[in-house]
């Protein structure tokens, strides 16, 4: 099992909480938000994990070094900006095995990465996205879920309960891209919207937890949810002391 961390996010929206930063290494509960992943990813089973870096990588580096608790880290490095598309291309290539696991470096899920594994091998799908439930999907948009396929998505700023793309996908080393993408693209709006009807995503339906913080508020609801003390029992400083 391997996993892919989009880990090269600036962190715009949180310039006033980081101090030059990427957006993945911004302190939660003692400990970068990035080591929460790594530690999902450790318990998830996963034998290797890519993280794609970029703006301020020297940081994720300093602190991770090539492995995390027994798990080996390969770094895919991004020497100019190449979007969430772009950065899932490059990182792909790397890949070990048929398919990997891709999840933002912005957003934590106790994800069943097992389960979403089981459903992509057995329906021989290309990509498999996870989605969640949430009580007003205004500021993720929405997806159109028809059995077990995602066939369409709703626009941000639409009010009410519904599912929505949770950012977490398997995707197939050998993925598909449509031709013609520059080499910086969004994976959303470039990609999964527009080919969304050729693509038949599975749909794997996450029921636990899901908190994204790209805004101080959900960065401060990640700060209640991981105050108590390190898994391991330790913090790891920004600069792993």
């Amino acid at each position: 099992m391997e996993a892919i961390i989009l880990a090269g996010g600036l962190g715009t929206r949180l310039r006033s909480r980081l101090t030059d930063l990427p957006k993945s290494m911004a302190p939660v509960g003692r400990r970068p938000f990035l080591a929460h992943l790594l530690d999902r990813m450790v318990t998830g089973g996963y034998e290797r994990v890519l993280l794609s870096v970029g703006y301020r990588r020297e940081a994720i580096l300093e602190t991770f070094g090539s492995e995390y608790k027994g798990v080996p880290l390969h770094y895919v490095v991004e020497e100019e900006p190449l979007g969430t598309g772009g950065a899932i291309r490059l990182a792909l290539a790397d890949v070990r095995g048929e398919s990997a696991l891709v999840i933002n470096g912005d957003t934590y899920l106790d994800l069943d990465g097992a389960g979403m594994a089981a459903l992509h091998t057995r329906t021989g799908s290309e990509m498999t996205i996870a989605v969640t439930e949430v009580e007003d999907m205004a500021r993720y948009g929405g997806v159109v879920i028809d059995g077990e396929r995602v066939t369409g998505f709703i626009e941000k700023g639409q009010q009410g309960n519904g599912w929505i793309n949770a950012g977490a996908y398997m995707l197939r080393r050998d993925f598909p891209w449509p031709p013609g993408l520059a080499p910086k693209f969004s994976f959303e709006n470039d990609v999964l919207v527009p080919f969304v009807g050729e693509l038949q995503p599975v749909v794997f339906r996450h029921h636990g937890t899901f908190l994204d913080i790209g805004v101080p508020e959900d960065l401060d609801r990640a700060q209640e949810l991981f105050s108590g003390p390190a898994p391991d029992g330790r913090a790891i400083g920004i600069n792993g002391e």
